[in-house]
């Protein structure tokens, strides 16, 4: 499902707004850190028995309500819908056919999900002519009364007509997925400068019966046809085939969308706009890409990886992409990463790209996103979770499939890479909560997109897979969706898999993992004696409220400079003791050698052995560790040798952590390190590298640096001239102005924030206009950090002179349809308060009026 992209964090929100109270008058510009999405503020933990003196972990969330899966009474066969849309009101008008069967019991009654409707017309449909039904409707359900019961052998169908009014509902969403209003008008009207009229929805989790009534649960399955009414300019996409296009003589055009497989409700998909479509094709498939008309020269670049990505998952599958096309589109204002909807993902626009914006666009942004929607039309949409405590049957393979790609694409150091940042992504969420994967407990559906959904339930998976082995592991998932095709599921199907594929019984391993919460905490040491290395491994995590781990992992001695030997152990006890034979004292014992497991470590190593550990390395997380273990001891000279020849490793985020670690460098020869550090910042072939080299020169305070700085502002990429831009803004050279100046109408979005953040430190009133300009350019991702810049700005300018700035904002606080954008807002506005003493009765009523209980709440931290 949604794609996690990096952002404020709910426990970052509540930091800067707390801020906000404490110190109304700062004026940092600085966008908010970029961490992993949903690390979310604890629950209050249950109350530990105060007889038994139990500390309860800060971790554990209170104890939720028990969230099964729906029950079936009645299933979605078929949705058939004909809409037209009403841009002035925002209204989307409807009729649609439903073909029903009750599940196993006769059912006289039928109920449906329709949130916020008016409901004009209710029918039985029938072979010469419609029966008219009673209902009753309370804006979340209707129920209808069906003329006599019906068994599951005799289907039948039912006609509403219908108005959704989407902009009427109370507004809702999670950090996973901003709003949940389910149909969005963008720029209705075509007032807003530089943005597109669109249309476009979002199903997931159950905002599909805000925009036609359905059974909106994910363990409903229906085929559909969907004809949109629009105007001609625009192209429309839905789920399936386009079956037929017809132009009505009121100079609209009609759209038939025909999907003949069935799918779940959350799903289904409209789009309209303008766009331009290149198409693509895969096995005589169909592959389109949708993007707005300025991108259409380089949308194969983003997306033409595609078909290569569908053969290649296919075949390490061993089931075809089981639909018949494929497209995806780039809208605007979306409300989540991305999105699976059968046969027709969509993106939000930051994916679309200007030939600048590829210089420094990666795989790890762009492709990610695409393996990983990709991948959910196996996982999620031809076998789907049965309920959302399930959830990770679907986002924990298409989380996985981002390492299958890189691993296949990229090669070992890329996936290692992959494998790096989920680990840490999980482990930065576990600080704050820890759940089971599968949780059949929860308070809010929303709560399951998380860091344990995706980054933890990818982690699972690559350790079961390392445990089964790649073919048993890969014919277990084309076993799993075989059997299961076109059905939703629970994870026991899974387990089933595997363990009629392998033989073996498995339950030890989804228990711990799927059905448990936390991770191992492993503290391990090693001694050597008479020819024996005792390699001590204790598992230190809170054993009251996560297991004692059965862990099978591979230790590497190393006692020559060759080949280690590798020894297969299986840890199962809290405190446990391997005798492994080694000829001679090792140079080095690695646990954990092919870094497969999901757990905290510490793991008592000299700096000797991490040396070692460093130019004997088997893998790229293995250097990361020693560079990262080794930060602060590049004073002694082994350290800085490190330090020196990983600023020439062949891999480029090798590169990037050593000069990371190098900032504030005071280790042995450090005029030939900072030379070295100057030559990947000019001419280093990765952006990323050049843009971190900038950074890190920046931090040796006695430097003269600003001829490789000014140089910087005209390099390829823009994220290295926004590396460069950020340094000048603290220390500018005398033609510093005049580059800005000659930049400002840039469309890169690194390079906006930049010159943001430049001028809120070296700007004044010439530069307002610049901010109320460019405000249009600035997309709804970087809209917190832009407000920040221009709220300082406008505190050093006249009071006077900043209406217009104060009303946009205002504007912003109150109606923006993300929450942080509105957030970003207010802050920018709390700025003000010391120079326009007013502004605390303006920022009382946004609080006053705001509708969303997660600003409310943070609101109340105030």
């Amino acid at each position: 499902m949604k794609y996690l992209f990096p952002g404020l964090t709910t426990l970052m929100l509540c930091a800067h707004l707390l801020a906000i109270g404490q110190k109304s008058s700062s004026t940092s510009g600085k966008a908010p850190s970029k961490a992993p999405v949903h690390k979310k503020t604890p629950s209050t933990p249950p109350p530990a028995p105060a007889s038994a003196g139990l500390v309860v972990p800060s971790w554990l969330p209170a104890e939720a309500p028990i969230q099964p899966a729906a029950t079936i009474l009645t299933e979605v066969v078929d949705t058939k819908l004909d809409v037209r849309f009403d841009y002035k009101k925002q209204y989307l008008l409807g009729t649609a056919i439903l073909t029903l069967r009750s599940h196993f019991y006769p059912q006289s009654e039928l109920v449906l999900d329709a949130k916020g409707f008016d409901i004009q017309k209710v029918e039985l449909v029938g072979e010469k002519k419609n029966k008219n039904l009673n209902y009753n409707y309370n804006r979340r359900k209707i129920v209808i009364a069906l003329d006599h019961p019906y068994p599951r052998s005799t289907p039948y169908q039912v006609r509403i007509v219908y108005v959704a009014k989407p902009n009427e509902l109370p507004q809702g969403g999670s950090a996973a997925i901003t709003n949940d209003k389910g149909l969005y008008f963008i720029n209705p009207l075509g007032t807003e400068k530089n943005k597109p009229r669109q249309v476009w929805t979002q199903g997931e989790t159950e905002g599909s019966s805000c925009w036609f009534p359905t059974i909106d649960k994910p363990n409903q399955r229906m085929t559909q046809e969907i004809s949109m009414t629009v105007e001609k300019q625009f192209k429309t996409l839905s789920n399936g085939l386009l079956t037929s296009s017809q132009a009505n003589p009121d100079g609209t055009r009609t759209d038939t969308w025909k999907l003949s497989e069935p799918h779940a409700p959350y799903l289904a998909t409209m789009v309209v706009g303008d766009f331009a479509i290149v198409s693509d094709s895969w096995h005589g498939k169909p592959v389109d890409y949708y993007v707005e008309p300025k991108y259409a020269g380089t949308a194969r670049a983003v997306f033409g990886h595609t078909p290569e990505m569908m053969d290649f998952f296919s075949k390490k599958l061993d089931v075809e992409f089981p639909w018949n096309k494929y497209a995806q589109v780039a809208v605007r204002d979306y409300v989540s990463g991305a999105m699976e909807n059968t046969t027709a993902t969509t993106h939000g626009n930051t994916i679309q790209a200007t030939k600048r914006d590829l210089l420094d666009a990666n795989y790890q942004t762009a492709e990610f996103v695409i393996a990983h929607e990709l991948f959910h039309h196996w996982f999620g949409d031809y076998v789907t979770c049965e309920s959302w405590s399930n959830l990770p049957l679907n986002e924990s393979f298409a989380d996985y499939s981002e390492y299958l790609w890189a691993e296949h694409k990229y090669g070992a150091d890329e996936a290692g890479l992959v494998q790096e940042i989920k680990i840490n992504n999980y482990l930065e969420e576990a600080q704050s909560k820890r759940e089971p994967l599968i949780r059949y407990r929860y308070t809010n559906r929303e709560d399951m997109f998380d860091r344990h959904s995706y980054d933890k339930g990818g982690r699972v998976l690559h350790m079961l897979r390392k445990y089964v082995g790649d073919d048993a592991f890969f014919a277990a998932l084309n076993r799993y969706l075989t059997q299961n095709k076109q059905s939703a599921v629970e994870i026991s199907k899974l387990r089933n898999a595997f363990e009629e594929t392998t033989g073996e019984d498995l339950m030890w391993f989804f228990n711990q993992w799927f059905l448990k919460r936390g991770h191992p905490e492993l503290h391990i040491t090693h001694t050597y004696t008479n020819g024996q290395v005792a390699l001590h491994v204790q598992q230190t995590q809170d054993t009251l409220f996560q297991p004692v781990y059965r862990l099978p992992v591979t230790v590497a001695v190393w006692t020559g400079s060759n080949q280690p030997t590798e020894h297969r152990i299986t840890v199962t006890k809290a405190d446990q003791t391997f005798m492994l034979p080694a000829s001679q004292k090792p140079n080095l014992v690695k646990f954990d050698n092919e870094s497969q497991l999901l757990a905290q470590f510490d793991e008592d190593r000299t700096i000797d052995e991490l040396v070692f550990q460093f130019y004997h390395a088997q893998s790229y997380q293995q250097k990361s560790e020693v560079l990262e273990l080794l930060q602060n001891k590049t004073d002694q000279m082994s350290v800085s040798s490190v330090m020196r020849n990983a600023l020439n490793d062949k891999f480029w985020n090798v590169r990037r952590l050593a000069l990371d670690h190098l900032r504030r460098y005071r280790g042995p020869e450090p005029e030939g390190m900072r030379k070295d550090i100057q030559r990947l910042a000019t001419t280093d072939p990765i952006s990323r590298v050049r843009a971190q080299a900038i950074t890190t020169l920046a931090t040796f305070p006695d430097g003269k640096y600003g001829p490789i700085y000014g140089a910087a502002l005209s390099d390829s990429s823009a994220l290295v001239a926004a590396a460069a831009l950020e340094v000048l803004a603290k220390q500018p050279e005398a033609n510093t102005g005049q580059q800005v100046a000659a930049i400002e109408n840039t469309t890169s979005s690194p390079l906006i924030l930049a010159i943001a953040s430049y001028y809120a430190l070296n700007g004044g009133l010439d530069q307002y206009p610049w901010f109320l300009r460019r405000l249009p350019d600035v997309t709804e991702m970087d809209l917190y950090a832009y407000f920040q810049s221009f709220g300082t700005l406008m505190t050093h300018i006249p009071p006077v002179e900043r209406d217009n700035g104060i009303k946009i904002l205002e504007e912003y606080a109150r109606n923006a349809p993300r929450y942080e954008v509105r957030l970003g807002a207010y802050k920018s506005l709390a700025l003000l308060l010391p120079s326009m003493p007013n502004m605390k009765a303006t920022l009382q009523n946004i609080r006053e009026k705001e509708t969303d209980d997660r600003l409310k709440a943070f609101y109340n931290l105030m």
